[in-house]
């Protein structure tokens, strides 16, 4: 019984596009994997820069100049906080001040930093947010 009218595929042809196929999807899925590894890091990155964010908007300079506290946040969140006093400058007397009345005001500019960090692919990752702020009277040994 001859075959020669029917057209079909051989064999090695299927295998060598079954394989094809299989390279294909190798391929696509790391892709994908990359992508969701890569929302993950975002994800961890954007908390941990909201979480610093409300440390340095609540931060009370009152007694903690030259000191540094730190805790924990949750979910493998952990912050510290510095505050140092960078400089202090003698305001000048308005022109309707008595200059008998007294030392003249003081306000000291502090250093603010606040560091966020959490273990995420074998290794230890951060978010740092530096300020300043003015505060009244003069620094005190910090």
């Amino acid at each position: 019984m001859s075959r020669e009218g029917e057209r079909g595929f051989t064999l090695l042809e299927v295998l060598v596009a079954f394989i094809i196929a299989a390279l294909a999807l190798g391929v696509m899925f790391d892709a994908s994997l990359g992508g969701l590894r890569a929302s993950e890091t975002a994800s961890h990155y954007q908390e941990a820069l909201s979480l610093a964010r409300s440390h340095l908007a609540s931060v009370n300079m009152a007694g903690l100049a030259g000191r540094e506290t730190s805790g924990d946040d949750g979910r493998g969140f952990h912050w510290s906080l510095r505050i140092r006093a960078v400089g202090t400058v003698t305001l000048p007397r308005g022109p309707d001040e008595d200059p008998s009345q007294g030392p003249q005001a003081q306000t000291t500019l502090y250093g603010i930093t606040v560091t966020e960090t959490w273990q995420a692919d074998g290794g230890e990752r951060q978010v740092r947010l530096d300020s300043a702020r003015l505060g009244a009277g003069a620094a005190r040994g910090g």
